[in-house]
């Protein structure tokens, strides 16, 4: 087995399945994930034999958002999260449509993953969480795909507390499509492949560019710009050591 190898991928049936494999650090997505993950999806996309994506997890955390032990210390040229848009962008552009299972909590960076899918699919039990404030952080780079999913006032109230919420309040703001009980994922996940499947490779293609017209170039160079100071300023290396230390952050007021 190949102990650096932290994504699972398989390829049967016309589905390719990228499955997060690295919890041990709740599927953070540091640099050997991110890397893995483009690639695999890069090669997904290419493969005329592949008609669907699937984006699943191994372990209890869909993904826990980015790696913040490579975040600490860093200058803002040098954050991880300058590769977040380019993943990002090429789940959202993907000719080929997405979907996300999740099982368990997504976080920050995880939630944007799975906001950037064209179908998502979520347990009962999962949880989400825009942490970012919470952090010292800003939820910018992930708000250019959140935002295009999630009612307005939701997703503002949510950015704002940073608060976690379940995966029915994740569908009724518009972040999750579908809900399923915890032992039925798969099969609801499975029901959206094969529909999916059942459409041509190229109206699926054209709908998607349709859906997708004004793309995300634009609004990620700003937001990054944004994100990646957040992570190397004051504000945000202090909150990356209190959450790595487990304790309050230091403007938490004492109540």
């Amino acid at each position: 087995m190949d102990e650096d190898r932290l994504l699972q991928v398989t390829v049967e049936g016309g589905v390719a399945r990228l499955v997060l494999d690295s919890p041990a650090n709740r599927n953070a997505l540091s640099r050997a994930l991110r890397g893995q993950l483009r690639g695999a999806l890069e090669d997904a996309l290419a493969d005329d034999a592949v008609r669907v994506v699937v984006l699943d997890h191994t372990g209890r955390v869909f993904c826990s958002g980015m790696d913040l032990s490579e975040a600490a210390g860093a200058g803002a040229g040098d954050q991880g999260v300058r590769e977040l848009p380019d993943l990002l962008e090429t789940i959202w552009t993907a000719p080929k449509p997405v979907v996300a299972v999740v099982r368990g909590p997504a976080r920050a960076g995880g939630v944007g993953l799975a906001a950037a899918c064209d179908v998502v699919v979520a347990a009962a039990s999962a949880t989400f969480g825009m942490s970012e404030v919470r952090l010292g952080l800003v939820p910018a780079v992930i708000s250019a795909v959140v935002l295009p999913r999630m009612l307005p006032h939701v997703a503002h109230r949510l950015m704002l507390t940073g608060e976690v919420f379940d995966a029915a309040a994740a569908a009724t703001g518009g972040l999750v499509d579908l809900v399923a009980p915890d032992g039925e994922v798969d099969a609801v996940a499975e029901v959206q492949v094969r529909a999916l499947a059942a459409g041509s490779p190229w109206a699926l293609a054209e709908t998607k560019r349709l859906l997708r017209a004004g793309g995300l170039r634009g609004s990620f160079d700003e937001l990054l710009e944004l994100s990646a100071r957040a992570f190397a300023g004051d504000d945000g290396q202090e909150g990356i050591a209190a959450f790595r230390e487990k304790r309050p952050a230091r403007w938490v007021p004492t109540l």
